[in-house]
């Protein structure tokens, strides 16, 4: 793993949620051997779970308070692959860490930072975006920097997430995320986090770009709490905008950032995620 002084964590065989998702999913074995990957692809919420635990450890519960989690993916993983976490060695007093996470064979599937009360450089936010020329793009020409993709009212489905924890979907659970918590009920995963933060801001990007984004997968995630914890009772205002359109030789991509503020108003949560589109599998490019 390099020079770098690395915590090393288990390996865990995260599962693939959405492996019965049909044709038209990246996480359908078909479709993702179809666009040249492996089989149907691990999201990268899921991995984003077997963080939350490592991070408690190096910096305590406050990182479910006010602590980040910012990730690039570099290649992507399948259903019961074996992953391990690893968190850089912090100083006394270091509010920011690299972390990074491997699988068995030693090939690195993400790479980022993880930090505490200031976010403003995580990996993703001084990351160069690459802006894309409007003229060139073709699924996600309708979106412009700036606009909105709505305005949400968000509350968790504690069954579901309940009966992924009891059938050993969950990567790495803490007990905090189905009994009591330092802050008192349950608190949200990073991967319930990133289902709040994504899901609902879909819809407005979907109606945005119509139907012919063809299969997309995530390429970034970040998540930073503000006011934390986020807890599994409560209902969140949810609210999302475009940051910028990118693309490469292979896809088209869009970074946009989400927001979560509580019942009295108050800042929780947020999210930076690109989200990429395959240019093969979108009629706008057949």
């Amino acid at each position: 793993m390099g020079a770098k002084r690395w915590i090393e964590g288990d390996l865990w065989r995260a599962r693939n949620w959405s492996a019965d998702a049909g044709g038209g999913s990246i996480h359908d074995d078909a479709t993702a051997s179809k666009l040249g990957f492996r089989g149907g692809t691990v999201a990268g919420n899921i991995h984003m779970d077997q963080y939350a635990a490592a991070l408690v450890d190096v910096f305590g519960p406050v990182w479910f308070e006010r602590g980040s989690l910012s990730l690039y993916f570099l290649n992507a993983t399948v259903d019961r692959e074996a992953v391990r976490v690893a968190t850089q060695r912090p100083a006394a007093r270091q509010t920011q860490i690299d972390v990074a996470m491997f699988r068995e064979d030693g090939l690195q599937v993400s790479a980022g930072t993880a930090s505490l009360f200031d976010h403003s450089f995580s990996a993703l936010k001084v990351r160069d975006l690459k802006r894309a020329e409007p003229s060139s793009l073709r699924i996600l020409k309708p979106l412009q920097i700036g606009q909105s993709l709505g305005d949400y009212s968000h509350t968790f489905d504690r069954a579901r997430f309940r009966q992924r924890l009891d059938t050993g979907l969950i990567s790495a659970p803490l007990p905090w995320y189905s009994g009591p918590s330092p802050w008192g009920g349950p608190i949200a995963s990073p991967s319930l986090l990133v289902e709040m933060l994504w899901g609902p801001p879909m819809r407005g990007l979907t109606q945005a770009i119509g139907d012919t984004g063809g299969v997309g997968l995530f390429g970034a995630i970040e998540v930073a709490h503000h006011n934390g914890p986020v807890l599994q009772e409560q209902t969140y205002a949810v609210s999302a905008h475009v940051a910028a359109v990118s693309e490469s030789p292979k896809t088209e991509s869009v970074w946009f950032d989400s927001t979560a503020h509580d019942a009295t108003g108050r800042l929780v949560v947020t999210q930076r995620m690109m989200l990429r589109f395959m240019k093969e599998s979108s009629p706008l490019y057949r």
